[in-house]
């Protein structure tokens, strides 16, 4: 006799039935149908799959404290100051493991392996300079003043490859019932997953899907999947935030700095985040790039110092 609730066989030789009847042709069984009414091919009637506890017992839970995280990372940074520039700029090789990125994470009690994963925040570079640079304005008109000191360019700018595509899959296939898992509200299934070219789609401007989706299917009944939650990574960062400044010297003491801000100032695409590319293997638009940070943005700003 196989149980619905037995995650290491395949609930093949189980049906949903009235009492007493004998299920037909090739006996299956659905995700959360632990209290339901199952036939096997001799004819044994089991009210529901929760022996010995019965059908009385609406959900239970399962806790686990245990977890493990490894990180491990190259960072160099540099730093320069002149007269009229500063930079200071850094760089992160890195990579980092664990078994649960925050506490929505899905986990599958009967093989930790499973479970270990790329962690959600990890990305394997990541480039960040600041700067600004004091324009001489003065020096090209040749004159001192309060029009034509206090200028300057600032800006932050970020190259980074892309935050890892998380998987998961809606549907409770391996009937251990662990359905809305975590805040979050994700199970513990995931795709099964056949090695194969993933084809990443180095422009996901083009509307076409980021990674090769034949290769995930979903998983047979009883089975968890055979993915890891995140192995490969979304699209990457390529960010630029100016700011023209201008500081007006009203007194020893006081200073109005008047700005001029963008933020992506060149318009581009920038496609990242936990949810940028659709993991679900159960949603229509699995494996597509579902979501972008916002476009250019511009500002005027003013700070008052004293």
């Amino acid at each position: 006799m196989l149980l619905a609730a037995n995650p290491g066989n395949p609930a093949t030789c189980l049906s949903v039935s009235q009492p007493g009847e004998v299920a037909p042709g090739t006996p299956t069984c659905g995700p959360f149908g632990e209290n339901g009414v199952y036939t096997t091919r001799t004819g044994q009637v089991i009210n529901g799959t929760r022996a010995p506890f019965g059908n009385a017992i609406g959900s239970d839970a399962y806790f686990d404290a245990m977890g493990n995280s490894n990180y491990n990372a190259l960072q160099v940074s540099l730093q320069h100051t002149s007269d009229r520039l500063s930079v200071l700029a850094g760089y992160t090789y890195s990579k980092s493991l664990d078994q649960s990125s925050n506490i929505g994470e899905q986990v599958y009690p009967y093989n930790y392996q499973l479970t270990k994963a790329i962690s959600a925040f990890d990305m394997t570079h990541n480039f960040v300079a600041s700067y600004r640079y004091e324009l001489p304005v003065d020096e090209l008109f040749h004159r001192k003043g309060r029009l034509t000191q206090g200028w300057a360019i600032s800006g932050i700018t970020r190259f980074s490859t892309g935050l890892p595509v998380t998987f998961f899959s809606y549907g409770d296939n391996s009937l251990i019932g662990s359905q809305n898992q975590g805040v979050n509200g994700i199970g513990s299934d995931e795709p099964n997953y056949t090695h194969g070219p993933l084809n990443l789609n180095s422009n996901p401007r083009n509307g076409r899907v980021y990674f090769n989706t034949s290769l995930f299917s979903i998983p047979a009944l009883g089975k968890p999947g055979t993915a890891d939650r995140r192995f490969f990574y979304g699209p990457g960062i390529n960010n630029f935030d100016l700011a023209l400044l201008k500081d007006l010297r009203l007194s020893e003491s006081k200073t109005l700095e008047i700005r001029i801000e963008s933020f992506n100032t060149f318009n581009h695409a920038q496609f990242y985040g936990p949810t940028a590319v659709d993991g679900n293997i159960n949603s229509q638009t699995f494996g597509t790039v579902v979501s972008a940070a916002a476009p250019r943005i511009l500002q005027v700003a003013a700070k008052f110092y004293f």
